[in-house]
């Protein structure tokens, strides 16, 4: 790699960490191509992305982001996971990372805020924006339901008393 490819590599992560929500470091030591494949069809499904990085390169990428508090995780073989949706990175990694114990979770960073593997974990048991829009949407059309129900029962509770008087004064 030329240094042009190199700053252009750099300027290219800076950009995507400017635009990420959440950045998900991991060790992806002795992953093969097969599961490295199921991982990125695993994290693109979920609305995320994953890249393989220098750490050298990553770390001037992370300069002058909210993310450069993560710049001490990058040892070894990493990658990156990230995402606009806070929840959707962490969620992918560590449902891949719980069924394969090649891929080691180091930690991440909400905004500016630092997480632990823990952390990450913790962020990933959270419900995904979408999930969070389905569940207020259900909640706000429940009660719509349930008022519709409770002002058409009165007029239903009329009408079988009338039929039931209906019926009484014709047997009688």
């Amino acid at each position: 790699m030329d240094r042009k490819e190199k700053s252009e590599l750099v300027a290219a992560l800076h950009e995507k960490f400017v635009e990420a929500g959440v950045v998900v470091v991991t060790h992806n030591n002795g992953l093969t191509v097969a599961e490295i494949t199921a991982l990125r069809r695993q994290i693109r499904d979920a609305g995320a992305s994953f890249k393989v990085t220098k750490n050298r390169l990553t770390r001037l990428a992370l300069a002058g982001t909210k993310f450069e508090g993560i710049g001490n995780l990058f040892t070894g073989p990493t990658a990156i996971a990230y995402s606009k949706d806070p929840v959707a990175a962490a969620k992918a990694v560590s449902n891949f990372a719980k069924g394969n114990d090649k891929l080691v979770i180091l930690g991440g960073a909400l905004g500016d805020n630092v997480l632990s593997v823990e952390g990450v974990q913790a962020l990933a048991t959270l419900p995904s924006l979408d999930e969070l829009r389905a569940k207020l949407l259900g909640m706000i059309q429940t009660p719509a339901t349930r008022i519709a129900g409770v002002l058409q029962a009165p007029g239903g509770q009329i009408a079988r008393v009338i039929s039931a008087k209906a019926k009484k004064d014709e047997a009688a």
